[in-house]
């Protein structure tokens, strides 16, 4: 079979058996990128945002409320990390195993479009989403970049298959998907714009290629009369679409949130909350409140963009570019799906780098979920090329040779990449890691804050000194909205919460040595190190940690 050829119904049924097998064998793939997910799953230290979701997910577990924020992303990791810590521990590998679950699913999301692509195809997709080294390490990591692109990518393929085979249960599944897509993080919104260029240019294409019998009217018409026949379906998926998200964005009524998911009497504010007002809150934060103080050069983004993409992917785009052009200028048959991700991937490469607030290298995972599938049919493709060449009555020994030695370079690549980044240290050699990645171990300070904590709010367990650390309202820290200074301590107060010290601050070492008395550990800025110490006097051990790749660090006093 060529790129420019894709498996029909008929084929697909003959080889039901194979498929069977190819399933299973994904299924392997997803075991196996489990296990890579979960070795030392928590040897590296929070990052920022890490911090951030594992804090107020323990406060949420503490208090018993929350309500959405946009500022702090989605909100299902909430959900998901209060239920693993009420049944196993609040631990930085235990914070992180919801998203490596869910990272380790993305390979079972090729299975969806096995109709429109063969073996070989399925099995390259599933082994890219796995395995490669971007997916790994942010399915190891605490944000919704990853859950994101497993429901987006789940969504995508259970409408197709819908389309494909007239199905309502896909269409329900891809509904739960969709909404649980949203939830999981606000680039969702990039997503969407995505789809609908993409959707656009697809139905358009046959204006641009002469394509005999076709028309973007006729395909509109086509595509109207499928859904009018179908409403019923519909309503049923949308309806599963708005339970799902009600479910995932509703607040949970508490000491500081009086509207509940589990209050009857507040239903007709939930439904309100959950949908129009989180939508509201989602655009006025993330949309109007950034404009024109909180934008940035989109020139610098865009390379720090496409650096993170050559380094962790150069294959997986060489492939897909290949794909793409083989698709579009030599295969025998256009086939809509590879254009229709090659748009979305083209989409999400211009609007990423516009839409985000932070330069870092999560944002290419979702360019890359698009591109694997173009480099799997262009791989896979490759492969049948070798296989064929070594076949033939005219072995090519040469073409075959330098066939298998892309296939090792491309391996190669892959696995300097994953030791490199996934499984390397985390300072500024990692091409991988984001500048609010500490770069120092916190185990030790994790471990004092545990063995002094006493369960007596009445009596602090940590003191933070410094005008950069201190607030006002120490108790105000237990619920959000917090002031910036909160922030500048990431990321531990989630060290701090999971060990169960209480902490307080001060604003100078003039206003420490007025204190009746300091609790047993200390954290302040360097600048104000030495008076803090000769104020603390020789009583306490001085440790220095970098909180960040570079010009991020903080000095701890603990108790002798």
């Amino acid at each position: 079979m060529s790129l420019g050829d894709a498996p029909d119904d008929a084929a697909g049924r003959r080889r039901g058996v194979r498929l069977d097998g190819v399933a299973a064998a994904v299924a392997v793939l997803a075991a196996l990128g489990l296990l890579a997910r979960l070795v030392d799953l928590g040897a590296r230290p929070f990052h920022w945002d890490e911090a951030r979701v594992g804090y107020w997910s323990l406060r949420y577990l503490e208090v018993g409320s929350f309500e959405y924020r946009p500022v702090a992303g989605g909100p299902l990791l909430y959900h998901l990390d209060r239920l693993v810590f009420a049944l196993v521990g609040a631990t930085d590998a235990t914070a992180r195993l919801p998203v490596a679950v869910l990272g380790a699913a993305l390979p079972l999301c090729a299975l969806l479009f096995r109709d429109r692509l063969d073996d070989a195809d399925t099995l390259l997709f599933a082994a890219l989403l796995g395995f490669s080294p971007l997916f790994v390490y942010y399915s190891r990591f605490l944000r919704g970049d990853v859950p994101l692109a497993l429901f987006a990518l789940a969504f995508v393929g259970f409408a197709v298959r819908a389309y494909d085979r007239r199905s309502r249960r896909d269409a329900y599944l891809g509904s739960v998907a969709l909404a649980l897509a949203f939830a999981s993080s606000g680039f969702v919104a990039a997503y969407v714009l995505c789809w609908l260029a993409a959707a656009v240019l697809l139905l358009d294409q046959p204006s641009a290629v002469v394509d005999a019998g076709s028309s973007t009217r006729r395909q509109l018409a086509a595509l109207r009369s499928r859904v009018a026949s179908r409403t019923g379906a519909a309503a049923r998926a949308f309806l599963l679409f708005l339970g799902t998200t009600v479910l995932c964005f509703a607040p949970r009524a508490g000491p500081h949130v009086d509207v509940g998911l589990w209050k009857p009497t507040t239903w007709h504010l939930v439904l309100y909350e959950s949908t129009v007002g989180a939508l509201w809150s989602f655009l006025g934060v993330r949309v109007l409140n950034r404009w024109p103080y909180s934008t940035h050069s989109l020139f610098p983004y865009v390379e720090a963009f496409a650096d993170t993409l050559v380094v962790a992917a150069l294959p997986v785009l060489v492939a897909a570019v290949a794909a793409l052009l083989w698709n579009r200028y030599a295969g025998a048959a256009r086939r809509p799906l590879l254009d229709g991700f090659a748009y979305w991937s083209a989409a999400a490469f211009a609007l990423l780098p516009v839409v985000t607030e932070v330069s870092a290298p999560w944002v290419a995972v979702h360019v890359l979920l698009p591109a694997s599938l173009l480099a799997a049919v262009g791989g896979a493709a490759l492969a049948r090329r070798a296989v064929a060449l070594g076949r033939g009555a005219d072995r090519d020994a040469a073409s075959v040779a330098a066939v298998c030695l892309v296939l090792l370079a491309v391996l190669a690549q892959t696995g300097a990449v994953t030791a490199a980044g996934v499984y390397g240290p985390s300072d500024r050699s990692n091409d991988l890691a984001q500048f609010a990645q500490p770069s120092d171990d916190l185990t030790p300070l994790a471990e004092n804050a545990t063995a002094v904590a006493d369960g007596d709010p009445s009596t602090p367990e940590v003191l933070y000194v410094g005008e950069e650390y201190y607030t006002a309202w120490d108790p105000g820290n237990e619920y959000p909205p917090t002031v910036d200074s909160w922030g500048n301590r990431l990321p531990l107060p989630w060290y701090f919460e999971r060990a169960g010290a209480d902490e307080v601050s001060t604003e100078n070492a003039t206003t420490l040595a007025q204190r009746e008395s300091v609790p047993p550990i200390v954290v302040t800025e360097p600048e104000l190190a030495n008076a803090v110490g000769d104020t603390l006097g020789g009583g306490y051990e001085r440790s220095t940690y970098r909180l960040g790749l570079w010009d991020r660090e903080t000095v701890v006093f603990v108790r002798r």
